[in-house]
This record gives C-alpha cells, sequence and structure tokens, in this order.
C-alpha cells in the first residue's frame, strides 16, 4: 500500500530521543527551549512557544490575541474542526465565510462583506487557514485587516516553510499556530508551536500554557496545562533541520504529478501562481462530474491511499448546524463534494509515483 502519508522518521530522531530519555529530563525542559529557538530563528518571529498540539496552538493564539466571550472571529468552513472548535474553547463564536475555489483557502472578498456587515463591530480578527500547504492571498486580507482594525490569526498547521511573496507562513498575523502532529511536513508526534513578534503577548502566552504561573506554584491566571516534552523538542529539533529538504522533495513529487495527469480532463490539479511558494502538505485534486467517490475506492482496490480533506464543511457538521442552522457557503459545499488528497510526500519512490499515475491512466481508459 502507498500511504497518504508517511513520518520521516531515521535513525537521527531515534539518538535524538534516545539522549533525552538516558538525560532524565523527559518532560518540559532545556531541549523545549532550544526548539522554539530554532523554531523562532527559522520562521525570522522574536517568539516561540511549544505546546502539546496544534489546536493548544491555535487556542493559546486566540487567547494571546485577546479574543474573549462576547467576540466573533472570522474563519474558513474548510479545515480541520480544530480551527473552529478553538474559538468556543475561548468563548467567542466563529464567523464562517466562504472559500475561493480555486485555492480553497479563505475567500478574502467573502471577508470583507462579513466585516462590513458587522455592524456592531463584534468581529475582532479574522482566524485564517494556510489549508494544503498554500498560503492565503495574504496582500488582500492584511489590508482588509487594517481597514477594518482586526487582528489576524495563521492557522499554519499545513504550511511549515510555505511562502507567500518569499514570506514565511505564520510570520503574517499578530500571532501564528503550527501543528506538529505525525502527518505534517515536519512532526514531534503530538506537538504545536504558537509563534509572535509580541514580547508582551508571547509572555501571557507562556503563562496560559503553565497554569498561568510564570514562577512554581505562583499563578496570576487562568491558564491550562499545555506543555509539551524533552522527548517531542528533540524530535522537533531534528526534523526542523530536514523541512526544507522534506518539502523540496514534496514540490518536486507534485510537479512530476501535475505534469504527468495534465491531459486528464476529468480532474482538476492544484494551482497557484509565482506569488506563492506551495510545499503540499496535500496534493489536492478535484474530480469532476461526480466520479470523486469511484476513483477513492478504485485507488484502494490498487493499494494507494487517499482521502478527502474535508468531506463535511464545518458549518455542516451537527456540532455548528445546531448553532447556526440556516449557513449555506456554496464554494466550500462543492469543494467537500469533489476534492480528493493523493499521495506527495517524501517516501515515495519513483517507482510508487510511476504507479499512481498508471492507475489514474487505468481509471481514465475504463470510463
Amino acid at each position: 500500500m502507498i500511504p497518504i502519508s508517511k513520518p520521516q522518521i531515521g535513525e537521527e530522531e531515534i539518538k535524538a530521543v534516545t539522549e533525552v530519555l538516558k538525560s532524565g529530563i523527559i518532560a518540559s525542559g532545556p531541549k523545549v527551549l532550544e526548539f522554539e529557538k530554532e523554531f523562532a530563528e527559522y520562521l525570522g518571529v522574536k517568539n516561540a512557544i511549544a505546546v502539546a498540539n496544534g489546536t493548544c496552538a491555535i487556542h493559546a493564539a486566540l487567547f494571546g490575541a485577546g479574543i474573549k466571550k462576547g467576540d466573533k472571529v472570522i474563519t474558513t468552513p474548510f479545515t480541520f474542526i480544530a480551527t473552529a472548535n478553538s474559538i468556543l474553547h475561548i468563548g467567542a463564536e466563529p464567523v464562517f465565510v466562504d472559500i475561493d475555489p480555486v485555492s480553497y483557502n479563505i475567500s478574502p472578498d467573502k471577508i470583507e462583506e462579513a466585516l462590513k456587515s458587522d455592524k456592531d463591530k463584534k468581529i475582532k480578527a479574522i482566524l485564517i487557514v494556510h489549508l494544503y500547504g498554500l498560503c492565503c492571498d495574504m496582500d488582500r486580507i492584511l489590508d482588509i485587516a487594517k481597514k477594518y482594525e482586526v487582528k489576524i490569526i495563521e492557522d499554519a498547521a499545513q504550511a511549515h516553510g510555505a511562502k507567500y511573496k518569499n514570506k514565511m507562513a505564520g510570520t503574517f498575523g499578530d500571532l501564528a499556530a503550527f501543528s506538529m502532529y505525525a502527518t505534517k511536513n515536519m512532526t514531534t508526534g503530538e506537538g504545536g508551536m504558537v509563534v509572535t513578534d509580541d514580547d508582551s503577548i508571547a509572555s501571557e502566552i507562556r503563562k496560559f500554557i503553565n497554569h498561568g504561573s510564570e514562577k512554581q506554584y505562583y499563578h496570576t491566571i487562568l491558564g491550562y496545562n499545555y506543555r509539551t516534552t524533552d522527548i517531542e523538542a528533540a524530535i522537533g529539533l531534528t526534523q526542523l533541520k530536514k523541512l526544507d529538504g522534506f518539502n523540496k522533495k514534496r514540490r518536486k513529487n507534485a510537479e512530476y504529478l501535475k505534469n504527468a495527469l495534465s491531459k486528464i480532463d476529468w480532474i482538476i490539479l492544484p494551482q497557484c501562481d509565482n506569488r506563492y511558494f506551495h510545499i503540499y502538505h496535500q496534493f489536492t485534486i478535484r474530480v469532476l462530474n461526480g466520479l470523486r467517490d469511484d476513483l477513492e475506492k478504485y485507488l484502494t482496490e490498487s493499494k494507494i491511499g487517499s482521502k478527502i480533506f474535508y468531506p463535511v464543511p464545518l458549518h455542516k457538521q451537527p456540532l455548528y448546524e445546531k448553532i447556526f442552522p440556516d449557513i449555506t457557503l456554496p464554494e466550500a459545499e462543492k469543494a467537500s463534494k469533489e476534492v480528493l488528497s493523493i499521495p506527495v510526500h517524501p517516501g515515495l519512490t519513483e517507482n510508487d509515483l510511476q504507479y499512481i499515475v498508471e492507475v489514474f491512466n487505468k481509471f481514465s481508459r475504463r470510463l
């Protein structure tokens, strides 16, 4: 089976974890601090705060942005549910707006429409998602945020090393959140990171993720235990050194697939212009003519992993339908019925790529 994703773990990660285990410091310690420093330097930001997972990172970023009960936050319905759930966790209300049908990212036009209609000025932030490893249209979104005086929080869970106009994902907004889950472009198993250039916000987030404490057993705010461990940080430090190489291979694999599948007229391949440095967390195609589910089944029968990211947009999830029963977002709803992600990860061999193309061509001939 060619898996849809595969963590790239080598002897270096095993050695790094073994050294931590032998040190006796396996909770949050010096490796976490080193990982934070290296991650901040990689992005070119002042502060990086390591946390237990990507959901914790988004929640902490919303806290750092000052989002509170009664506030509203614009976000996309076409993402993993952690994005919107974190808004609920902080006590605020998500405002779902539709996506761009080409990038699948949140539509700047729809963001502005929502802000224009916000007569009581309850919308305090835009929580964008750089989906599939492709940055949002940041020029437009930054202009809109400035015009309406709202904050930008980046959910960069799928965008480690992605760029817009040569500027790193995670460095545009007031804060950003990354995930280090096993399927991401770099991993610590679980894990996440919050980044910001604001020192005072970083200080508050460090308390927030440590039970509201900056000095042991003295607590000034209500916080959570969102800490990560030196074990995970040791993996992260090693993975960070490999990240650019991983992304280079993903991009190479994506170019191969785009060239080899370009003549198939019942799919739409990933598209972006030269403003974007796409790092292909997922290689997501749009399958036309109602063929998506048949193709998914055929790929499975042919021992090729594939996955639908995402089959149900958030506003149609049972949880959110109870809260917002009358929302229609046609582009997100259409995409959920047509998108399919196929393997693009760095572990693919040339034979794997050739076989994937061969299976697509066989399915096409069957049609």
